[in-house]
């Protein structure tokens, strides 16, 4: 029995309702916007290789019951891992962009800069967001 478990859409369901709870309260808070301001390029990537590492062993690391080998995958990519990335970042940028989170904490930057410290800023919220995200998948 070589099936292939596949993902539902009732999964990424959950993911989004843990993603979006966790990321609300660090979306919302000068803090995170401040120390984006303050990253570099390289602390973004570091933080996108936490949110993966969390997000993969969140989901195959914690559950012994799911095997990587054994699920639905795109080129060899569980999909179930894909929808979790695609949670963690998604939600706190659309989060961030339906509170107006940029305009408010980066008022005095050129929309370049702007831009730049908003992809920043969701690289740190992301961190908790995958952990929401894939607490939710993985209790329901």
């Amino acid at each position: 029995m070589n099936e292939r478990r596949k993902h539902k859409l009732a999964d990424t369901a959950q993911q989004i309702v843990g993603g979006f709870l966790l990321a609300g309260p660090f979306v919302v808070t000068e803090e995170v916007w401040s120390l984006a301001r303050n990253m570099t390029p390289l602390h973004s990537i570091v933080l996108i290789g936490a949110v993966m590492a969390i997000g993969y062993g969140g989901l195959y690391g914690a559950d012994n019951d799911r095997d990587p080998r054994r699920e639905a995958a795109i080129a060899g990519v569980p999909i179930r891992f894909i929808s979790v990335l695609l949670v963690a970042f998604g939600s706190v940028g659309a989060l961030a962009i339906a509170i107006t989170a940029p305009a408010v904490f980066l008022s005095d930057l050129e929309p370049a800069a702007r831009a730049a410290v908003t992809v920043r800023a969701i690289s740190i919220a992301a961190v908790f967001s995958v952990v929401g995200a894939v607490t939710t998948d993985s209790l329901f």
